[in-house]
């Protein structure tokens, strides 16, 4: 595994936005349980309120959230792997 890995979705040379592997597991945990917990946040908002109608108004909140738990996603992906390696040895 790199020691800089591209957030998936950035698709550009050189990428911009990175993870760090070689991070404390903690601080890599923080990060991704951080941009999880405030994509919950914004779904169980929306999930309760019923005067939301516009479509396009839910696109860009997908988008948004998307965008934010996949980046959660991709460091979890990272402590996974981390933490797999640990008990391989």
């Amino acid at each position: 595994m790199p020691r800089y890995m591209p957030i998936t979705g950035i698709d550009f040379t050189p990428a911009t936005l990175l993870i760090d592997t070689e991070a404390p597991l903690d601080v890599l945990f923080e990060t991704a349980d951080y941009r999880i917990r405030t994509v919950t946040q914004v779904l169980e908002n929306i999930a309760f309120r019923s005067d939301i109608t516009s479509d396009t108004v839910l696109t860009d909140f997908c988008k948004l959230l998307t965008t934010s738990l996949r980046d959660g996603c991709d460091v979890m992906d990272v402590i996974g792997r981390r933490l797999r390696a640990q008990a391989a040895e």
